[in-house]
């Protein structure tokens, strides 16, 4: 998943890539915001373009409160802060994830507790959550893969009979729903990323999603360095100073009109790559239906953004020689995460609760094809390539 500072290992390569994995989108807006946010004369946050982004992910998702962030991990961070997490609580969450996920709490002192992955989306179990409560449990962090909802119902109904809080890690889920509501809307808190990887960039980005009223003003509190800087632009309070613990978490004005120039064109973005994918999806049936990969598996109540296009080989080694065949023929496609329960860090700061060898082998397995809004030229020869691997 994705978060800021993502980066895929690749294999099979020389100097000759002719399709690259990803190849961040500009509209033509981008240069002619930040020109604008020059001639406002603000260039560090919260200005009329980080407000306009504000505006625009409130009403797109329905959350209470929206702030941008300088990065999916810092809004994450916050959310660990707001849940009071400290030394010892527990955090339950997949391993199958980017290392932010963990991290953000690792910071605070809580243990990730891992889980294993559902087959069919690779999204967290929602099924082996409850087993893996304890009394140092505080919370569970979903994580939306390939901008596929979790089962949030189920999530949502473990974590109220257990007292938890619900952060959603929505870092690939922009534009994309849960039985009609926005991923990152729906648990206590949400996180989405901005990264040049994702679906709407700023190059670096992210933005926390205040769901639950209560939480509202202590995130901007933590998010102004733990200032009450914001109510005293508001007129709220006669003067600022410091009242809790924070960070410098809010981005610069100048990465707020480049992302705003994505927004506006948000909706032709997300039709051009479901597009895509759809045309992946069609083509690559029969690779299915010989038995040589499997396609992604897309639940009745979601409504996926097309974030990523990925097919499951049987084993590691197939999957390298995939990698490997199509790198020869100058594209490049990538695999994903290295467990987090299996990493170095993972083992230091976290448990995992079960085998997970469902993680185990989707990690093997998976390899993801280039999905980027300009590669439709090119989408026949990258197919008829593909084919070719396995002839």
């Amino acid at each position: 998943m994705a978060h800021s500072g993502e980066k895929a290992e690749v294999a099979g390569f020389g100097m000759n890539v002719k399709i690259p994995f990803n190849k961040p989108y500009m509209t033509g807006k981008e240069l002619w915001n930040i020109a604008q946010a020059h001639v406002n004369g603000v260039m560090a946050g919260d200005g009329p373009f980080t407000k306009m982004c504000h505006r625009w992910l409130e009403n797109r998702t329905g959350s209470t409160k929206v702030l941008l962030t300088h990065s999916c991990t810092a809004a994450l961070e916050m959310a660990a802060l707001l849940a009071d997490l400290g030394p010892g609580d527990e955090v339950i969450m997949p391993s199958y994830t980017f290392v932010s996920t963990a991290n953000a709490f690792a910071l605070r002192g809580a243990v990730p507790v891992f889980v294993d992955i559902r087959p069919d989306t690779l999204n967290i179990d929602e099924t082996l959550i409850e087993a893996a409560i304890t009394e140092r449990t505080k919370a569970i962090v979903p994580v939306h893969y390939a901008g596929v909802g979790c089962e949030m119902d189920v999530i949502m109904a473990v974590a109220q009979r257990h007292g938890l809080i619900v952060i959603e890690d929505a870092a690939q889920g922009i534009m994309a729903e849960y039985k009609g509501r926005a991923l990152g809307s729906i648990g206590h808190l949400g996180a989405l990323s901005f990264h040049e990887t994702k679906n709407i960039i700023s190059g670096e980005g992210g933005a926390l999603l205040i769901n639950d009223p209560s939480l509202a003003e202590r995130a901007e509190i933590i998010r102004e360095k733990g200032t009450n800087r914001s109510q005293f632009f508001r007129g709220q309070v006669d003067k600022y100073t410091w009242v809790d613990i924070g960070s410098s978490y809010l981005p610069g004005e100048l990465i707020a009109a480049f992302l705003s120039a994505q927004m506006d064109e948000a909706e032709s973005i997300t039709d051009r790559r479901l597009r895509i994918w759809d045309i992946y999806h069609s083509q690559l049936e029969s690779l299915e239906t010989r038995g040589l990969v499997r396609r992604p598996r897309i639940p009745e109540q979601c409504r996926h953004n097309a974030h990523m296009y990925y097919l499951l080989h049987h084993d590691l080694e197939s999957r390298s020689a995939f990698i490997s065949k199509l790198g020869e023929r100058g594209i490049q496609s990538v695999f994903h995460y290295v467990p987090l329960h299996s990493a170095p860090g993972g083992m230091k700061f976290g448990r995992a609760h079960g085998d997970l060898c469902v993680t185990n082998a989707m990690s093997d397995r998976l390899v993801r094809l280039p999905l980027w809004v300009g590669i439709e030229p090119d989408l026949p020869d990258v197919i008829d390539r593909i084919a070719e691997t396995f002839e």
